[in-house]
């Protein structure tokens, strides 16, 4: 089964989802799913006690309604988490008096449609992720750079799964890794020297540190085919020589600027002081 993780926006709120490449469902975290509903300050007791009164009124096991997956909570760290899909969130929300419940059914239908159609046709997977960009005020140089970083990783993702590799932990291992060797920091210190919480490491990158990254998943991948390792641990030796290569890559980019390209900055707050400094002069 191939997941991927996603977040989904709900009249400003954020919506943690996983896609589920073989059942074709979406599944959705009950927990956001209540705070966007109820506004409640404390959702997990409430999605609580709300599991406890559909057992005592239904007779069923709330484990019958909904099911659990690893998410990425607000630490960064994958949790356990009750997880609906459509049709489960469906009968879900009958139990929960909200002025939302209504116009959250339409959302998720929404979001359920758009999916499929961007599994028959690729390309709206694409023109929505540019639209998307353009509207949290990347510019264009960047979003293209962006999205040639999302076809490299997916490169390298099979890539890793052709070695034999299927899981998250594994993949984030391996990342882990080879993002270490070209920029000396890992993606968790990488974040935290952004200054970042929920958001995507790679959407918060320059466009120098994401066409390092870029190099370094690209030259894994190439090095991967051509050494074709088995497993995590011949992989890993891969991954670190695939940064290296980035590393070598960016020591001489340095040299010659005179200064570090791996920057605090988040990417929009960056494109936006480069393009002001450009209209000032």
């Amino acid at each position: 089964m191939t997941q991927t993780q996603s977040i989904q926006a709900f009249e400003g709120n954020k919506v943690r989802a996983v896609w589920d490449d073989e059942a074709e469902k979406w599944y959705f975290s009950v927990i956001d799913v209540v705070s966007v509903l109820t506004d409640s300050p404390d959702p997990k007791r409430y999605w609580s006690v709300l599991k406890s009164r559909i057992k005592k009124e239904s007779g069923r096991e709330p484990t019958t309604i909904c099911s659990t997956l690893k998410m990425r909570a607000s630490d960064g760290k994958m949790r356990a988490t009750d997880v609906a899909d459509t049709e489960q969130l469906f009968r879900l929300i009958q139990s929960i008096p909200s002025p939302k419940a209504e116009p959250f059914k339409q959302w998720m239908a929404q979001v359920a449609s758009a999916r499929m159609d961007q599994m028959q046709d690729p390309e709206l997977s694409i023109q929505q992720a540019m639209v998307d960009y353009r509207r949290l005020g990347y510019n264009e140089k960047w979003i293209k750079s962006r999205l040639r970083s999302i076809e490299v990783r997916n490169d390298l993702t099979d890539e890793w799964r052709r070695c034999g590799i299927d899981e998250s932990k594994d993949f984030a291992f391996l990342t882990a890794i080879l993002t270490k060797e070209w920029s000396g920091k890992t993606p968790a210190q990488y974040r935290q020297y952004k200054g970042l919480k929920k958001e995507s490491l790679r959407d918060n990158m320059t466009n120098i540190e994401l066409a390092l990254n870029t190099l370094a998943e690209a030259s894994t991948t190439e090095l991967s085919k051509v050494q074709n390792p088995s497993g995590v641990q011949e992989s890993a030796k891969v991954a670190k020589q695939g940064g290296r290569i980035a590393k070598n890559a960016r020591n001489e980019l340095e040299r010659q600027l005179g200064h570090s390209v791996i920057s605090s900055a988040k990417a929009i707050d960056y494109i936006r002081s480069k393009e002001l400094g450009e209209n000032e002069e």
